[in-house]
């Protein structure tokens, strides 16, 4: 059990004083930035931390791809699951917490402000709680930046307080503290904005350059002419309309003056935009894993390359869906039962869970789990479930079954024969295999279109000497049938036969 939480913030000191940005970003060069990267693996954040902070405002690129990166996230389905093999008690209270959350408005810009430990190692979430009804919930979440902790040789996270040099430990009830590992390694090297640091300095030293010979070599160079004797004031004006001309294209000159205009400098864009392109390439390979949902050059994005790459996207999507649903289960949805339901067992809480299932999962597993029971493999239902991310259902929950409507098969599924029988009125039944093994076949009935056809293959196998002849018979006689209707009658055919010889074997 726990205390209620405490009602001042721990932060009310550092917000009342408020915090300066000193923004490292500014004239950044190689030996600064190693001196940056070195003071934050001695636990001095700050410098780091804000240039993490400058790299992803100034630099339009890597803005966009980690925003593609936190809001893939975001943007998941989850819910909340009991333990596995959960009770009837266990799934209600799940189903409790569920209800909890979805009340918090401001859920998914939580989600969203945890994940910037993407980029930083860790995020940390200051809780302000209230009380409504008896119920303890979180009123808000409040970002706090990464400047104002530093991280112990453990890899506590601690907030910086004056007179404390290991700073002060963060109160309990007061945070959610998101560490996220993007690499093996100590808290304060595990942030992916450490690799993409050394791009973006490279790349501000292009677009510099880019600038500067665009500036020389972009414009024609401009030469006014003075007569002999002029004075001062006159090469002044001169000087001025030369200027203006550049700028404005305008100006007035004297009479006796001229201003003759050459052909711009050769040189060429191409080394500093390669330099360029390299980098926002390198980051988009560290942030997304590839490069292709990125760049737009007509010559190798392609749609299927496209689709490889999003696979490719999908992995880090799953690892940064688990590493977040863990946090929340530990720091969010633990606190919410030990306040408002006393005493839990950790190992058995309800657990936050996004959905990271690709549609085509579920097809696969439909075709695959009949023909894997049909060959006597024994699956556990439990697993079953959990694999497709589908909850039991309670005793007096309705759910989904296969049945008849009209007297018409309804199928959810493509036919397996050691999954289908025949009833006495002809219909597709779904048996399971424990009754498929002990079915009887003295009072099965063959409807007369069954009959019919099955005639007609007799005949036509019988008529045909090689496989195209027999299939040219079959169409000619049966020009009614469709391939639905063809499959649900050899599949009903190869079912009886195997079925007679397993009873008569």
């Amino acid at each position: 059990t726990r205390n209620a939480p405490k009602s001042t913030s721990q932060t009310a000191a550092l917000t009342k004083k408020g915090y300066t940005f000193e923004h490292p970003s500014k004239g950044l060069t190689p030996q600064k930035l190693h001196q940056i990267l070195e003071d934050a693996e001695r636990g001095d954040l700050r410098a780091q931390a804000e240039l993490f902070a400058d790299i992803e405002e100034k630099d339009g690129h890597i803005y966009s791809e980690m925003s593609k990166r936190k809001r893939a996230v975001v943007g998941l389905d989850w819910r909340i699951m009991p333990p596995p093999s959960g009770s009837d008690a266990e799934r209600k209270l799940a189903e409790e917490v569920d209800g909890w959350l979805n009340r918090l408005t401001d859920f998914e810009d939580l989600m969203l402000d945890l994940l910037d430990a993407v980029g930083h190692g860790f995020a940390c979430c200051e809780i302000e709680w209230q009380q409504i009804d008896g119920l303890w919930l979180p009123k808000s979440f409040i970002h706090r930046p990464q400047g104002w902790f530093k991280v112990s040789g453990a890899d506590e996270v601690r907030l910086v307080k004056e007179g404390a040099p290991d700073g002060e430990a963060l109160w309990d009830l007061g945070w959610i503290v998101h560490k996220h590992r993007s690499r093996s390694g100590i808290l304060a090297r595990g942030g992916l904005m450490r690799t993409l640091v050394w791009p973006y300095l490279f790349k501000n030293y292009s677009v510099r350059d880019l600038a500067e010979f665009l500036e020389i070599y972009g414009l024609p160079t401009r030469i006014g002419r003075y007569p002999v004797g002029a004075d001062d004031t006159d090469k002044h004006t001169l000087l001025q309309a030369v200027r203006d001309i550049g700028h404005n294209a305008s100006g007035i000159i004297p009479e006796t003056m001229n201003i003759e205009l050459l052909d711009a400098a050769g040189g060429s864009s191409d080394p500093f935009m390669a330099m360029i392109d390299w980098a926002d390439k390198t980051s988009s390979k560290a942030i997304l894993g590839g490069t292709l949902t990125s760049q737009a050059d007509g010559k190798t994005s392609t749609n299927a390359l496209g689709a490889i790459h999003n696979e490719v996207r999908h992995d880090l999507l799953v690892s940064d869906a688990k590493q977040l649903a863990g946090t929340l289960t530990q720091q969010l949805i633990l606190p919410l039962l030990q306040l408002n339901k006393g005493r839990v067992d950790i190992n058995r809480l309800p657990r936050f869970q996004f959905d990271t299932q690709l549609p085509e999962d579920l097809a696969v597993y439909a075709e695959a789990l009949p023909a894997l029971v049909g060959l006597g493999m024994r699956i556990p239902r439990d697993w079953a479930q959990e694999k497709l991310a589908i909850p039991p259902a309670s005793d007096d929950e309705p759910v989904l079954a296969v049945g008849t409507t009209g007297g018409e098969a309804m199928q959810a599924a493509p036919l397996s024969y050691r999954r289908v029988a025949l009833s006495k009125q002809g219909a597709v039944v779904d048996l399971g295999q424990l009754d498929l093994d002990h079915a009887d076949l003295a009072d099965t009935v063959m409807p007369a279109q069954m009959v019919t056809c099955l005639q007609g293959l007799g005949k036509a196998m019988a008529a045909g000497e090689e496989y195209e002849d027999v299939q040219e018979r079959l169409i000619k006689a049966y020009p009614h049938l469709d391939s639905r209707e063809f499959q649900t009658a050899l599949a009903k055919v190869v079912f009886v036969a195997d079925l007679w010889g397993r009873l008569n074997g």
